[in-house]
């Protein structure tokens, strides 16, 4: 996994975004989940970022992204996942609508993590001696 580049930066971003729906109703499965893996993936990939690893579990969703520029908000990210698949489920699956009827069916929360290459205790140490 390389760096990349902006005018005025070099990164290597990698984050690990889970999501829910809302009240963690056990709704993908099968065709759902098949749909939502490749969904993310067009998606991601249509942002220029590259999807390491996608688990999509029947009541959450496990993503792993690499390359999000550092100027980008990850609410904006999460924000852009979550809406843009909710739009596109309620179109492909109707049916989900009886199950969601506020319209809605991801809850506002969300988990980001952060990884690496190196380790935070190495970092600490480069810090230290420098």
């Amino acid at each position: 996994m390389e760096a990349k580049t902006t005018r005025s930066s070099v990164f290597h971003t990698n984050y690990h975004i889970v999501f829910c729906p809302m009240y963690r109703r056990k709704v993908f499965k099968d065709d759902i989940a098949e749909y939502l893996e490749q969904f993310f993936k067009k998606q991601v990939e249509k942002k220029g970022w590259m999807l390491i690893a996608i688990e999509v579990r029947p009541d959450h969703i496990h993503l792993f992204i690499e390359g999000i520029p550092p100027i980008t908000r990850l609410s904006d990210v999460v924000k852009y996942l979550k809406g843009t698949s909710g739009l596109s489920l309620f179109r492909v699956f109707p049916k989900l609508r009886r199950q969601f009827r506020k319209g809605r069916i991801w809850s506002r929360n969300y988990y980001v993590g952060t990884a690496g290459e190196v380790s935070s205790e190495t970092i600490k140490r480069y810090i230290e001696r420098v």
